[in-house]
C-alpha cells in the first residue's frame, strides 16, 4: 500500500462510469491519490465516501474551456501536484458518413477531439516545470483501424493518435511519459449510454454501416472484454520504466489490428514500384 502522502496522484475525466470510474477506485484501493471529474459530480460521491483523504471531485465538462483551464488549477492545488493525466471523457455516434450530421458529430469532435487537447494543454506547463509525469489518452481500436458505421468516430480517436504520438516525441526529452490506450471491445456502457445513433437510416448503407448499427443494438453488455483488467493494465503500464506508447487491449483489438498490419503489408509490396518512382530521378 503506497504512502498516501508521497503516492501519485491522479487526474481522470469522464469519471462518473466506465474505465474512468473503476480507475479511479483502483488506483485509490492501490494507496494512490485521486482526482475524479465529471460532469455531474454527484454520481462520484462514493469515492468521497470511502477515500475521504485521498479522493478530490470536480464538476469538469471537458467541451468548455474556460472549465478545463479552472479546473486544472485547481486540481493541481488540491494535493500540490499531478502526477498522472487520464484523458478518458468520450463517446461514439454510429452512422454511416452520409446518415451521421453535423450536428450529431460535432458534439462528439468537441469532446473527444478538443477536450482532450485542451485538458492536456492545461497540464503541459506543470509536467513540463516538474520534468516528469505520465498522460494516458483513451483511443480506440476504432483510432488504428477505420470501419464502416464508425467513420466520425474513427475521425475523432485517429487524431488522438497523431495528436499523441506528436506529443510523445516533444515530452519525452522532459521526462514525460504519453500512452495510448486502444481497447477492442470492452463491458462498458459504450455500445449503452455512451453510444449514439444516427437519426437519419438509408437502406443503400443496409449491408455496411447497418451492420454497425445492428452490433451496437444488440451486444451491450455482451463484450469480451473485462474492464477491470483494462484498468489493472492501465496500472501496470503507470508502474513501467519503459512504458509503452501503445497500449492495445483484448484479443480480438490485437487480431484486427495484426490483420490489418498483414494487409498494409501486402498492399504496399504490390504497389512498391508505383511508391518509389513518385520521386525524382537521379541524373544519370
Amino acid at each position: 500500500m503506497a504512502n498516501p502522502a508521497t503516492s501519485r496522484v491522479w487526474f481522470i475525466t469522464g469519471s462518473s462510469s466506465g474505465f474512468g470510474l473503476l480507475l479511479a477506485h483502483e488506483a485509490l484501493r492501490r494507496g494512490e491519490r485521486v482526482i475524479a471529474t465529471a460532469r455531474d459530480v454527484s454520481k462520484l460521491d462514493d469515492l468521497i465516501q470511502h477515500y475521504p483523504d485521498t479522493a478530490r471531485t470536480f464538476a469538469l465538462d471537458v467541451t468548455k474551456a474556460a472549465e478545463i483551464e479552472f479546473i486544472s488549477s485547481q486540481a493541481i492545488s488540491a494535493f500540490g501536484q499531478v502526477d498522472v493525466l487520464v484523458n478518458n471523457a468520450g463517446y461514439g455516434v454510429n452512422g454511416a458518413i452520409e446518415e451521421v450530421s453535423e450536428d450529431e458529430f460535432e458534439p462528439m469532435f468537441q469532446t473527444n477531439i478538443y477536450g482532450l487537447i485542451r485538458t492536456t494543454r492545461a497540464f503541459l506547463p506543470h509536467f513540463r516545470q516538474r520534468r516528469s509525469g505520465h498522460i494516458f489518452n483513451l483511443s480506440s481500436i476504432g483510432g488504428l483501424i477505420g470501419g464502416a458505421g464508425w467513420g466520425f468516430y474513427n475521425v475523432t480517436k485517429f487524431a488522438v493518435e497523431g495528436f499523441s504520438e506528436a506529443l510523445a516525441a516533444e515530452m519525452k526529452p522532459l521526462g514525460v511519459h504519453v500512452t495510448i490506450v486502444e481497447p477492442g471491445p470492452f463491458r462498458t456502457d459504450f455500445l449503452g449510454r455512451s453510444g449514439k445513433l444516427a437519426a437519419k437510416e438509408l437502406p443503400e448503407y443496409k449491408d455496411t454501416a447497418g451492420k454497425a448499427r445492428d452490433y451496437l443494438q444488440s451486444q451491450s453488455g455482451k463484450q469480451p472484454g473485462d474492464p477491470q483488467k483494462a484498468v489493472e493494465a492501465i496500472l501496470t503500464a503507470a508502474d513501467a520504466s519503459e512504458p509503452p506508447l501503445h497500449l492495445i487491449l483484448g484479443k480480438i483489438a490485437l487480431t484486427r489490428f495484426r490483420d490489418k498490419l498483414a494487409q498494409w503489408d501486402k498492399e504496399i509490396a504490390a504497389w512498391e514500384t508505383v511508391t518509389t518512382g513518385a520521386d525524382f530521378q537521379a541524373d544519370k
